[in-house]
């Protein structure tokens, strides 16, 4: 009875069919839970891929800022990524540290400059407060104007010859801001003051410490401390000077 219907062979086949379509199923969802990582894999990931940035910013036509180069050198040294720009191109840095940032890298972000270039990542900084990314430092040498530290900074180190150039803490300020006046250091001037070997060996230190998060860290710093000796309130410069004074939008 070849040609009979056999309902046992049949149900036997059909479950020999369906098993072999839920093992395909069964093993299609295993490779892609294999190729899934698990919330504890990603955040490992993103760690990973997180790490310090320094930022150096120069001052005009390139030149008188070179101290901003041999800092990056030295920070790369450590084993830290350090780019140098012109003050000019701030706008795009700030683009390139918050598409890092929204990118997963929440590494510390440090931003040091010179002369424009120091006021320049003051600038940043503030701007990096309005889409949200935290900065672990700010250094600027020797800037033009005074400017307010915002809220989502841990940490400024200001050296500065200028009196009217000192910086404060700005609205919601909750970190440590330190104005250390070199107006009285006959050793250095405007275009000097990036190449001081000790002023330099300051900057490292502390660029060092905020990289590996020993301090200036985005949100958990405390609050700031008055320094009246090295950090007194900001003052209009002169009328008969010829040097900047406090910039309009950034008066506290």
């Amino acid at each position: 009875m070849s040609g009979s219907f056999n309902p046992i062979t049949k149900a036997f086949s059909s479950r020999t069919a369906l098993g072999g379509v839920f093992g395909v199923v069964f093993a299609g969802v295993l490779a892609l839970m294999s190729l899934t990582p698990s919330p504890a894999g990603a955040q490992a990931a993103a760690t990973a891929a997180s790490r310090p940035h320094v930022y150096l910013m120069r001052g005009l036509m390139n030149i008188f800022s070179l101290g901003m180069d041999q800092l990056a050198v030295q920070i790369a040294r450590h084993g830290i990524a350090a780019k140098v720009y012109n003050h000019s191109v701030e706008a795009d840095v700030v683009e390139e540290i918050a598409a890092n940032y929204r990118a997963g890298d929440h590494g510390p972000i440090i931003l040091v400059g010179h002369s424009l270039g120091a006021d320049a990542v003051m600038v940043m900084a503030q701007q990096l407060d309005n889409r949200g990314v935290p900065v672990a430092l700010v250094v600027p040498f020797d800037g033009t104007a005074s400017y307010a530290a915002p809220k989502n900074v841990a940490c400024v180190l200001n050296m500065t010859q200028r009196y009217y150039a000192y910086m404060r803490p700005g609205p919601g300020f909750r970190g440590s801001l330190r104005n250390v006046d070199l107006s009285r250091d006959t050793s250095v001037d405007h275009f000097t003051i990036d190449k001081s070997p000790r002023l330099q060996a300051v900057t490292l230190n502390s660029v060092l410490q905020a990289a590996h998060s020993e301090n200036c860290r985005p949100g958990l710093s405390a609050p700031a401390v008055a320094r009246p000796k090295e950090a007194p309130a900001p003052k209009e410069a002169p009328a008969k000077s010829a040097s900047p004074v406090l910039r309009p939008g950034y008066e506290g």
